[in-house]
């Protein structure tokens, strides 16, 4: 307990920042991100567009990775210290719900974004993409370049994060009755580091391997510069990611990565607030709130731009 109150008074009250005064009729609503990257910056943006539109106080915090969970719990005290009506917050383990307990039992109305903790009751509700459509998405895509046979590698996330592992669950359901080989996996963190050495050891263990997953951004860009360190040219490989983020369209251009699936996250921040502030003023909301994904390829990719 000292450790996270000593954590609170320095790195997560560095991360937390309110908007200017308002005045004292303007909803206060809190917005907690897991950790810096262009995913959770676009999630930031959208929320602070919308509570600008409709005259709210909005605190923000982000956590310093995607294991941070020290600092999103300190994050989820220190706003019910500040007294916000509602939070809108990216879970980044299930762990965290005892802090957000302590929320709802303040009378502060709790909804999820990108994902959700398994079993938790509290939350108003869950503003996200379907992870496991979205994983099925690029099965289906997987389906159409390999054939029986042939090995393929995962670059998994954080194991036991829900999303992420419907994402890789959708994978192989989106494979069909395709008989692909899984020969190796291995978390990344969502980190491109991690990404590059999970990929090199697979593709060390596995010359013959013909395609790789990644259940994030991060990673497949890791992966993207694994494969070329193994001197693997790009139209003997397939590399299919998530999140269409970190330089994805860019690889997909150049024909670096095949395929990705795009999430939506500025509409995730935007209806991740609204979605609090209705539940703030007793307006009736949907249990999920579907944010939408969709694969990008090199034959749509301009229109993800």
């Amino acid at each position: 307990m000292k450790l996270r109150h000593a954590f609170l008074g320095g790195l997560a009250a560095a991360a937390v920042l309110a908007s200017p005064s308002f005045a004292a009729d303007k909803l206060k609503v809190g917005l907690i991100t897991k950790f810096p990257v262009p995913f959770f910056s676009t999630i930031e943006d959208a929320a602070k567009k919308y509570a600008a539109d409709n005259n709210l106080e909005l605190v923000i915090g982000q956590g310093q990775s995607a294991t941070d969970i020290e600092g999103q719990i300190a994050l989820i005290e220190s706003m019910v210290t500040q007294g916000v009506q509602g939070i809108a917050v990216t879970p980044v383990d299930p762990t965290v719900a005892p802090a957000l307990d302590k929320a709802v039992a303040a009378g502060i109305k709790v909804v999820l974004i990108d994902n959700s903790i398994p079993g938790w009751k509290g939350q108003t509700a869950l503003v996200s993409t379907n992870n496991l459509y979205g994983g099925r998405i690029a099965g289906e895509y997987l389906k159409t370049v390999l054939k029986d046979g042939d090995k393929i590698g995962i670059l998994e996330g954080v194991p036991g994060v829900p999303a992420l592992d419907d994402r890789v669950n959708g994978m192989k359901e989106g494979l069909g009755g395709l008989k692909v080989e899984i020969v190796g996996k291995g978390a990344t963190n969502c980190t491109q580091e991690l990404g590059t050495s999970v990929a090199e050891d697979i593709l060390t263990a596995n010359p013959d391997l013909k395609a790789i997953y990644s259940a994030c951004g991060p990673p497949a860009a890791g992966a993207a510069q694994a494969i070329a360190n193994a001197g693997i040219a790009n139209d003997k490989f397939i590399l299919v990611g998530f999140d269409a983020c970190c330089g994805e369209l860019e690889a997909i251009k150049s024909g670096v990565e095949d395929a990705t699936v795009a999430q939506f996250p500025a509409k995730m921040g935007e209806l991740g607030i609204d979605t609090v502030v209705k539940a703030i003023k007793g307006e009736k909301v949907e249990a999920n709130v579907d944010t939408g994904a969709g694969l990008v390829t090199a034959a749509n990719v301009k229109d993800f731009e």
